[in-house]
């Protein structure tokens, strides 16, 4: 049995008790208006003291990873720091705080009075600095959601590149839906639907313990497919790495194609050398990318056109929204009896006019922010399209610093790699023998 057999099989024994638990528990009982709440004591906020901790341990493990990554080059000591971020950021901090979710309090940050707090500022700025830095390091030994989906990669197999490209779009969208909710001040999606929380926390949600463990057997073929496929926070980190100083290399000039590198790698990453297409008539490519040039401010319009065309829908899932409706339909006899909602709005005392007010401006809010989030998509849609009709020419293997996870399976495979590591100059010739 490989070691990292004998890992899964632990975190198994691990979460399985806490699976079972949460499956028995009974959802919350809904009170009716008049029942008498107890008086409960307010856990005290964490000591500052332990926050201030967090960002030490988040400052210190993203720059170790940054060092062992580049300089090292060592894919076992890799593997030891992503299984102390798992413990520490995943199990031991409950995935809170997370640099994922973090974007949702940047966000209600700028559209409220909601002071964001700092430690939360640092979790989101300093793995997207590192990223501009050194790549996608955070994502290699940092992030505790990446960690157990690294774990559990048992048996890789490859996604096509078109299907790649194609789910690929879903954490921008994801991301533009998650900023728009939480700048409207209507929730925290990311955090809502964070499949792997409840099992750092060995409980939760039913819905959600059953999607994190599909993910997860997902995960034993297809790698990281959260971090992939759906991450919000991977759309900026795709954006950031390939401005990054430094990132993960190869052989670069030595590369003797053996395709090892690009086999070792389950995230596509790596980019083999291009082929003449012949076949393929001459000016093809620059008619195709003048089209697409020329139908992206159509896409962006038309994407900012169904996008303010959904924001009623969108606007409908806010709470201010739907107990002004409720409360406009019992005022106008719509409707019969009340809900708690409304019972509650009604004990209040507040008039009904600022009510009215305040939806309006929610969804004055939701129309302006759904025409930016549908145009935001359409350039995205349209600079996917950008993206694969651009041609590069490449004369051997290359890593692709958008996709690379920064994970340093292709450093013991890598030939070129391990003469380097030994201190001896790696020799073609010899290799080609």
């Amino acid at each position: 049995m490989t070691r990292r057999a004998v890992v899964v099989l632990i975190l198994a024994a691990l979460l399985l008790p806490g699976l079972v638990w949460a499956a028995e528990r009974f959802p919350p009982p809904e009170f009716s208006f008049d029942y008498q709440f107890h008086d409960v004591r307010t856990p005290r906020p964490r000591s500052e003291l332990f926050d201030r901790l967090d960002v030490g341990v988040l400052l210190l493990t993203l720059g170790l990873a940054a060092w062992l990554i580049l300089r090292r080059r060592s894919r076992a000591e890799v593997w030891g720091l992503t299984l102390f971020s798992l413990l520490y950021f995943g199990f031991y901090r409950g995935g809170c705080i997370c640099p994922i979710g973090a974007v949702q309090n940047v966000a209600l940050a700028i559209g409220s009075d909601y002071v964001l707090p700092t430690v939360v500022g640092l979790f989101f700025l300093l793995p997207l600095l590192f990223t501009l830095a050194f790549g996608r390091v955070f994502c290699a030994a940092v992030c505790p959601l990446g960690a157990l989906q690294e774990i559990v990669l048992l048996r890789p197999v490859r996604v096509p590149m078109w299907l790649e490209r194609a789910l690929g779009l879903i954490p921008f969208v994801y991301l533009g839906v998650a900023v728009l909710f939480a700048w409207t001040d209507t929730g925290f999606l990311i955090c809502r639907y964070d499949p792997y929380v409840a099992f750092f926390r060995l409980g939760g949600l039913t819905h959600m313990l059953i999607a994190g463990a599909v993910l997860l057997i997902i995960g034993v073929f297809v790698g990281r497919p959260y971090c992939r496929f759906i991450c919000p926070l991977s759309a900026l980190f795709r954006l950031l790495a390939p401005l990054a100083a430094w990132h993960v290399e190869l052989g670069g000039d030595d590369c003797i194609k053996c395709h090892l590198c690009a086999d070792a790698c389950p995230y596509n990453a790596i980019r083999p050398p291009t082929v003449d297409e012949p076949s393929r008539p001459p000016g093809t490519g620059r008619w195709t990318l003048a089209a697409i040039i020329a139908a992206l401010p159509v896409l962006i319009a038309l994407g900012a056109w169904a996008g303010r065309a959904s924001s009623p829908i969108l606007a409908d899932q806010n709470t201010t929204v739907q107990r002004a409706a409720r409360v406009f339909t019992e005022q106008q006899k719509i409707v019969e009896g009340t809900t708690d909602e409304s019972e509650a709005f009604y004990a209040q005392g507040e008039p009904v006019g600022g009510l009215y007010r305040e939806a309006a401006e929610v969804q004055r809010r939701f129309e302006l922010g759904s025409t930016v989030l549908g145009g935001y998509v359409g350039l995205v849609l349209g600079a996917q399209l950008l993206a694969v009709s651009l041609r590069r020419t490449r004369e051997r293997y290359e890593i692709d610093p958008a996709a690379c996870i920064s994970c340093g399976r292709c450093y013991s495979v890598c030939p070129i790699v391990a003469a380097r590591k030994a201190g001896r100059t790696f020799d073609k010739a010899e290799s080609a023998q």
